[in-house]
């Protein structure tokens, strides 16, 4: 089985073959087992082929999504990148994203919620991410990236297996029924090793807070570092009955 993440770019790559979500959902068992042997960029040229410009991808600016931008950049895949701009990320995320664009000369979409930090707090209340974080995640993620998904077929991530219990059955390509489309997990069976050494290998810019304790990133107020032995999100959303936002797993939303 082929994962080394030294992997060679092989030039433009132009999209045909285009099929519907609901012509995927219906082989996604052939899918995965004909993909658990084949490498990132294998999966990510047969989603630009199936997908055409119905497809996009989603990053919250982790060594997965460092790793598949780059790869995207090096294939030549014509794939849109986004991400959830809650208006609580890190400093380091904004000068991460910003440096991204600028290596690669792309455009990072940024998806922001119905309403800004002052009109939640006026209708929900204050500090809403600790009162009710599940809702403040609804809100803030879950919601933007439903509308934002409407007219679209598939969507990439950077979710993997190891990284917490929650997500230990993630599939190569699985059915997101709350967004109906179709949801691609090219690194699901890589390892955190094999990312770094990949960004390493290639001195691709990262997160300097990944460095600080903090594998995980994502809102300033539900992200803290992490004790060495514990899962890599054990930081997020610290101390609460809370592992997941719900853009990748359904939470409650807490209404």
């Amino acid at each position: 089985m082929n994962r080394n993440p030294k992997i060679s770019g092989n030039g433009n790559f132009k999209a045909d073959g285009y099929q519907s979500v609901e012509s995927c959902k219906n082989q996604l068992t052939q899918l995965n087992d004909l993909f658990e042997a084949k490498n990132p960029d294998e999966i990510l040229k047969w989603a630009a082929a199936t997908f055409g410009s119905k497809i996009v991808m989603g990053t919250g600016f982790g060594p997965s999504g460092v790793f598949l931008i780059h790869r995207l950049y090096q294939l030549g895949l014509p794939i849109s990148v986004f991400y959830l701009d809650t208006n609580l990320l890190f400093s380091e995320t904004y000068e991460l994203c910003d440096k991204l664009e600028k290596q690669f000369g792309i455009t990072i979409e940024k998806i922001t919620p119905e309403y800004t930090l002052d009109e939640q707090a006026e209708k929900f209340g204050d500090n809403l991410w600790y009162k009710n974080p599940n809702r403040c995640c609804f809100i803030r993620k879950v919601r933007p990236l439903r509308n934002y998904l409407q007219d679209k077929s598939a969507w990439i991530t950077g979710i993997r297996r190891n990284q917490s219990e929650s997500r230990k059955e993630t599939q190569l390509v699985e059915y997101d029924s709350e967004c109906d489309v179709i949801k691609i997990n090219p690194v699901a069976a890589w390892s955190s090793g094999q990312l770094w050494s990949y960004i390493k290998d290639y001195d691709l810019p990262y997160n300097p807070l990944h460095d600080e304790s903090f594998p995980s990133i994502g809102c300033i107020p539900c992200t803290n570092q992490v004790e060495n032995g514990d899962h890599e999100r054990a930081g997020r959303w610290k101390d609460i009955d809370k592992n997941e936002c719900g853009i990748h797993l359904p939470v409650q939303t807490g209404t």
